[in-house]
Parts: structure tokens; sequence; C-alpha cells
């Protein structure tokens, strides 16, 4: 495929290193130093374009392909307000997109099992549960995309919980969830490339699942290896589609 790489920076690179691995061209790496310089007819010649910018970017990005009739893979996040909006244009355009928090293979395992654990544990009131999520300190959202999903298949599995709030650590005033509300706390620590945990506690034990990751080339593989199954493809995708869990 020819690729179009929108974002360059650690997660650009690993893409573009990953990309090039499989066999794929670069076509055109696209940045904050030349992007107002790129029409959609610089990019219509391409395969497909993979977004890791910036949330206030991204949006623009999507736009821009949209324009060139380019499937687009979308890993930023903290642009999700607006997702219902780039569906609808998405699907009245005939255009391609998919889109996700985490494109990581053991994430999307995370994310199955995050369900079924939350369902099971759903009937058992004496444990509240909460969300923790560590990451660098250059990361621009909080909390994280992926914390936000893990947090989503809480709330669809369990009755005890109506919506998520969240308290980064070390900003601002502490943030004390009422009873009905998930707690998703957020850490920001040099150099982590993602770390995230939910936990069961009662007064008599804790219940800890856990997904650390050990660098971002998870993450760049799962953005590729989304772009290869995207590109023959027209709709509106989330990553978890991808996978085929029972």
């Amino acid at each position: 495929m020819k690729v179009v790489i929108l974002g360059y920076g650690k997660m650009g690179q690993l893409i573009e290193k990953f990309a090039t691995k499989r066999g794929h061209e670069i076509f055109l790496i696209v940045d904050k130093d030349n992007r107002e310089s790129i029409s959609a007819s610089d990019i219509a010649d391409a395969d497909v374009a993979i977004d890791f910018s910036e949330p206030a970017a991204a949006l623009d990005n999507i736009h821009l392909c949209f324009e060139a009739n380019l499937p687009i893979v979308v890993g930023t996040t903290g642009w999700y307000a607006h997702l219902d909006e780039v569906k609808s244009i998405c699907e009245d355009e005939n255009q391609t997109m998919l889109y996700g928090s985490n494109f990581s293979i053991g994430v999307n395992v995370f994310f199955h099992i995050n369900k079924l654990l939350a369902k099971a544990m759903s009937p058992y009131k004496q444990y509240d549960v909460q969300v923790e999520e560590i990451h660098h300190i250059h990361k621009l959202d909080a909390p994280s995309g992926t914390a936000i999903t893990i947090a989503e298949g809480i709330l669809e599995n369990t009755v005890s919980k109506t919506k998520w709030v969240n308290d980064v650590i070390g900003e601002g005033e502490e943030v004390i969830p009422k009873p009905d509300e998930l707690l998703i706390e957020s850490h920001r620590i040099e150099e982590v490339p993602g770390t995230h945990t939910v936990l069961y506690s009662s007064e008599v034990d804790q219940i800890e699942f856990k997904h650390t990751a050990h660098s971002r080339a998870g993450f760049a593989l799962g953005a590729v290896v989304a772009a290869e199954w995207v590109e023959d493809k027209k709709g509106f995708y989330q990553v978890t589609e991808m996978f085929d869990f029972i």
C-alpha cells in the first residue's frame, strides 16, 4: 500500500518503521511543519492514511482524507466529542474510517475480558470498582482514550455505575466520586508507555486486572495492521471490529 502518515512524533516514526517492514510504501509524511500546505489532491493517489497527530489536528486530518476519498485509520484520541458528527459524515459521503483508543492486540483482548469481568462482578455490591491509568508526562489528554474505553466497558455491564469521572493526580483538587460514579484515576510519570488497571475492592479482598505496555511498538504495529484491514472497505469502524473474540 501507499501510506500517508499524519503526525510524525514517536508513534508516527514507529508506524513508518513497521509499514516499511511489512512491504508498504510511505507515500507522504504530514506533520505540523507542512500540514498547512497539504491539500486533498496531494494525498488522493495514496491507498490509506494513518493519523497519530494531536487532538486539535485530528478532525482536520479526517476531513482532509474524506475530501481525498482516502481511507483513514485514526489512533489520535481527545477528539471524541465530535465522534457522532464524524461518523455521520463518513457514512453519508461513503467514506472509510477506522478509529480506536488503542491498536495493541493485548489491549483489545483486555477490553474484551474487562467486559466479561464487569458482568461477572456486577451482582456483588460489596465490591467498588475504579480504573487507574499511567502514561508519560507528554500525553496531551487525560484520561487516556484506552481508560475511557475500559470505563465504558464497565458501565455497559454493571448497574451500580452510571458515568465515569476523572481525577488527574497532582492537578487541582482531588475528585471524590459519588456512589454511582466510576473513578478514572490518571497519573502522569516520565516515559511510561501506558499502564491500565481495573480494581474491584471490598473490605475483605481486592481483584486487580492489569495491562502494562513495555513500549509503543504494539500500538504502531496494530495501526499498520488496521490500515491493511480497512484498505478495501467502506464505512465507519472501531478497532475492536478487527478482532473476532468468542
